[in-house]
């Protein structure tokens, strides 16, 4: 990858090809996607605008980036419908680069295929990595003085800027205090997780316990293991009370 750096936004060429649908439709295909750090925690796709297949529409509204410039606001229009206000072009932005380029709001998609493959919530990072291990030792999970879950055989995961996630079999949680929630979130990584809450002396801790049932390829090692946020409970490893990370979901 070709990286350019100018003021507090990131510029990269990706050799991956990237498609966006919208209304049973295709919007844009192309092999020269570019990914843009517009916030540090990850990155989005500006297509070039020679590879848009819907009609961009202009609304007359404007949106204006410190970095950026000022963003035209298109609507995405498909023979079979409209996606409001989806599309931002920065004609005359000081990124020289982003001039020829449109950003789709991801969400406002039907779906997005990196090569064959679908992509989830936003485009991966290349500079986050995944990796999950088997590990021997000893995890015990606490709430309220109340043991949770013990287990001598968790997996580990450890992601790019993110605490360590101790992955539990389900046989070695108490089911007895979990209760379950309608509660759904989605990883570019991992996949779709669905939630417990946790009862411990007539007091509900929501959305506290969570599980992959069938996560994304690089995340398979912990399909159907639960996991606690190490932020809300008291976590021991082999005996040692961690303390509580700093998160958003402190």
């Amino acid at each position: 990858m070709d990286n350019e750096q100018r003021g507090r936004v990131r510029v990269e060429h990706s050799a991956k090809r990237v498609r966006a649908y919208f209304g049973g439709e295709l919007v844009a295909d192309t092999t020269a996607p570019r990914l843009v750090w517009e916030i540090p925690y990850y990155p989005a796709y500006y297509l070039p605008l020679s590879s848009v297949r819907a009609e961009l529409k202009p609304t007359g509204e404007t949106r204006h980036s410190p970095s950026r410039g000022e963003g035209l606001v298109h609507d995405v229009v498909t023979p079979r419908s409209t996606a409001e206000g989806a599309a931002l072009v920065y004609r005359d932005s000081p990124i020289e680069e982003l001039r020829e380029l449109v950003r789709f709001e991801f969400a406002a998609m039907d779906e997005w295929l990196e090569e064959d493959e679908p992509i989830y919530v936003h485009p991966r990072d290349p500079y986050k990595r995944v990796d999950v291990l088997a590990s021997s030792r000893h995890v015990r999970v606490a709430l309220d003085g109340v043991t949770l879950a013990a287990s001598a055989q968790p997996r580990i995961l450890f992601e790019t800027g993110l605490p360590p996630r101790y992955y539990l079999p389900l046989s070695d949680v108490r089911f007895d205090l979990l209760r379950p929630s309608d509660t759904q979130t989605h990883c570019p990584y991992k996949g779709t997780a669905t939630y417990w809450s946790v009862e411990v002396g007539r007091k509900v801790h929501d959305d506290i316990v969570w599980i992959y049932r069938a996560p994304l390829p690089e995340s398979q090692k912990v399909a159907g293991l639960a996991c606690f946020y190490s932020e809300r409970v008291d976590l021991f490893v082999d005996g040692e009370l961690q303390e509580r990370p700093k998160t958003p979901w402190s």
